[in-house]
């Protein structure tokens, strides 16, 4: 793997540094000045912030139309009627499906993301034909992120006849993470959902990410039915809530209770930044010690107009929805979308140890990095600019929002 030399970059808003990387790690950090080695490719930061890679945590990879002529949104609301929607248009669409999912992935690693958790819908519908989409998106970004699949029953585990059977192919097909929805809310059968969910968790030896769009007591009915599923099998740092909106309904004490549950299992939290009475209290997630991510949702697809595959911009809506204005909350919103996603997808690194935690570009770290423009950090979230340098597993993989 060839060697990288970053100059004149600022670790986190810091000092003016060189990077030097080598075999896809960061070697050294030191003042800025220094000549690369001889055969050492050398990369100018020319005085901008040194950052870990975006994680995107919460992506559909089959449900974009970026890239296609503009559509007015007419979906009806809800996760049923906007999953028939989305069925009834899909298929339709101007280009197939894997060329979408493609050029979507491409996107996000143009923008800055090069650790991505994936979704591929499977159900009675389309059986496996959008994993096959998004397996084939992996495979065209092989070399530029790296790319988690999770098999993801939209229309549920019970409504419709044999789907079960199709995300246990989908485990043998590509994907790597079995996904849930709602067990009380889509499938009206908690039990039986969760013994399908888990079962094919232990049966194929991959994490669980579930969907958990219930409010209140009955999300909080739901999430206690998970967790104790996941200290019964032993799968502590196996297991995502997306969504977990019940933890913004949720008042305290019983929040610390059920937060000091999840992070005795090490059950992390995927979030989509949304608006108003969902938005989770993430400062309260961290400082509970929860591995706490951030995602696109799905890109401007057949369920909202929203989306444009930009991280940053997203970070964006985190600290907005959040209420940051202070910059070292800003930039905690910054490191959740950054490394904070890195470590739900491997539970190994270690989790942010609180709002003033800013790691992931120290010796020893993955040389998945960003460059980007800003005097600050929190300034590089306010004017999210264009000018931005990609790194993957020490090789530049995008520069100036194009794909190298």
């Amino acid at each position: 793997m060839s060697d990288l030399y970053l100059s004149d970059v600022r670790p986190w808003g810091g000092t003016l540094s060189d990077v030097a990387i080598r075999d896809g790690r960061i070697t050294a950090v030191t003042p800025a000045g220094g000549q690369a080695p001889d055969g050492v490719t050398r990369v100018a930061g020319a005085g901008r912030l040194l950052l870990p890679s975006f994680s995107d945590v919460h992506v559909h990879l089959d449900s974009t139309r970026l890239g296609l002529p503009w559509r007015p949104n007419d979906s009806p609301g809800g996760v049923w009627a906007n999953m028939l929607h989305d069925r009834a248009h899909w298929r339709i669409a101007e280009v197939p499906m894997a060329e979408r999912s493609t050029h979507m992935l491409g996107l996000l690693v143009a923008h800055g993301a090069t650790r991505v958790r994936g979704y591929a819908q499977v159900d009675a519908d389309c059986k496996l034909e959008r994993l096959e989409a998004v397996v084939a998106a992996r495979e065209a970004h092989a070399a530029r992120a790296d790319v988690e699949i999770i098999a993801f029953p939209q229309a549920g585990l019970l409504r419709e006849p044999g789907v079960p059977e199709l995300m246990d192919a989908a485990l043998r097909s590509g994907a790597g993470v079995v996904g849930g929805i709602d067990p009380c809310g889509v499938d009206g059968d908690p039990v039986r959902h969760l013994d399908i969910l888990f079962g094919l968790a232990e049966r194929h030896g991959v994490p669980v990410d579930v969907h958990l769009h219930e409010p209140g007591e009955l999300g909080l009915f739901s999430l206690g039915k998970i967790i104790e599923r996941t200290r019964a099998l032993d799968m502590r740092g196996k297991v995502t809530i997306s969504h977990a909106f019940t933890l913004a309904h949720t008042p305290s004490p019983r929040l610390d209770e059920v937060l000091a549950e999840m992070a005795a299992l090490d059950i992390s939290v995927a979030t989509v930044a949304p608006p108003g009475p969902n938005t989770l209290p993430l400062r309260r997630l961290t400082e509970a010690g929860i591995r706490v991510g951030l995602g696109d949702d799905g890109q401007r697809d057949y369920w909202s107009p929203y989306g444009n595959a930009d991280l940053l911009d997203r970070t964006w809506q985190l600290a907005f929805t959040n209420g940051f204005r202070n910059d070292s909350m800003v930039e905690h919103a910054l490191a959740v979308g950054t490394w904070g996603g890195a470590t739900v997808l491997d539970p190994s690194l270690p989790a942010l140890r609180g709002v003033d935690d800013r790691p992931g570009v120290a010796p020893g770290d993955a040389a998945d990095v960003v460059l980007l423009d800003g005097e600050a950090p929190a300034a590089a979230v306010q004017d999210r600019l264009p000018h931005r340098t990609v790194i993957h597993a020490g090789r530049v993989v995008a520069h100036d929002l194009a794909l190298v």
